[in-house]
C-alpha cells in the first residue's frame, strides 16, 4: 500500500470475488456486448434462462 491509495480500497488475496446478478448484466435486454482484449464477445440469455457466451 502506498501513501496515495486508502486503506478501505486494498484487499487480501483471499477476499471473494464480487458478484453481479446477470439480471443487473444484462438490464432487461436478451443480449449484452462484450469487449475484452480487442475482441468482441456476445453474452446471450436463452428462453430456458441459460447463459450463453459467444464471440
Amino acid at each position: 500500500m502506498n501513501a496515495a491509495t486508502p486503506p478501505q480500497a486494498v484487499k487480501p488475496h483471499s477476499a471473494l470475488p464480487e458478484v453481479v446478478s446477470a439480471t443487473v448484466l444484462l438490464r432487461g435486454q436478451p443480449v449484452l456486448h462484450i469487449e475484452h482484449g480487442g475482441e468482441r464477445y456476445q453474452l446471450r440469455l436463452t428462453k430456458n434462462g441459460k447463459l450463453i457466451l459467444t464471440k
